[in-house]
């Protein structure tokens, strides 16, 4: 009988062991496997984050990139002139005032601003449902021949605190509307036809808008918050550290004014 039971104590016993370690094993599986799909998952999030900053500044580029290239358009069978320069810039500012007496308004977000302007016709802008010509927002703004000034800077938005591109357009002065989220900063650098190189726009002379026939772009967008400490390259080509848990990326464009080139030669 002692026999027995003892028997039975070492079968219950060797049992305990074998699904103490089963469980152990089983938790260890788990936890592996949940260790593996926070990693995924934290991947995906951050790949999902590279891609819509990469998005975001290449359609920055795009948008100012296109009106620079406009800059000084004056359509064939114009009657009148442009009332002033092709291009105004501001550094750590944005373009504010009169369009025929631009001036430059400082900005908490330190980046610049940028003034361009052109006449309105079917060739430099899409047609509006009335067939009048439009600004930057597709705002209608008059007909063929009208000028055109369309203002760009960049600042968090008032309602959710995130960084957006900006335009104010000559179809509604005085209102800026969003066209880019996650645009921190632009960053203008101007060639005029005597320079050996680019100047900040503080180090323009108001006489010397008329000059500019090139621009240097960088549009620096910052993406979603996570814990971690992230390396970039900044507009200015410093290395840089986002201790907010952000990335950040610069996208840089050269840009030609194509009308005011063809002036100039």
């Amino acid at each position: 009988m002692n026999r027995r039971l003892a028997h039975v104590s070492r079968e219950g016993g060797h049992t305990l062991l074998e699904l103490t370690i089963a469980v152990a094993l089983g938790l260890v599986v788990t936890l592996g496997a949940l260790s593996a799909y926070r990693t995924q998952r934290q991947g995906f999030a951050y790949a999902s984050d590279a891609a819509r900053i990469h998005e975001a500044g290449m359609n920055a580029l795009l948008l100012i990139g296109e009106q620079i290239q406009m800059a000084g358009f004056v359509a064939a069978d114009a009657r009148a002139s442009l009332a002033g320069p092709a291009i105004f810039g501001c550094s750590a500012g944005r373009p504010a005032g009169a369009d025929a007496a631009l001036a430059c308004e400082s900005l908490s977000s330190r980046s610049d601003g940028l003034a361009v302007r052109y006449q309105g016709d079917g060739v430099s802008t899409w047609a509006a449902s009335n067939g009048r010509v439009t600004d930057c927002l597709g705002q209608a703004v008059g007909a063929a021949g009208v000028e055109i000034v369309n203002r760009y800077h960049a600042k968090p938005s008032g309602s959710t605190g995130e960084p957006e591109l900006y335009c104010e357009g000559s179809g509604r002065v005085g209102t800026a509307q969003p066209l880019v989220e996650g645009v921190e900063r632009l960053r203008l650098r101007y060639w005029t036809a005597a320079a050996a190189q680019p100047l900040d726009a503080s180090a323009l002379a108001r006489d010397q808008w008329a000059a500019v026939v090139a621009v240097d772009l960088c549009v620096l967008v910052r993406g979603a918050a996570f814990a971690r400490r992230t390396h970039y390259v900044d507009c200015d080509g410093a290395q840089a550290v986002g201790a907010d848990g952000r990335a950040r990326q610069a996208f840089w464009r050269h840009i030609v004014l194509r009308n005011v080139a063809q002036e100039a030669s």
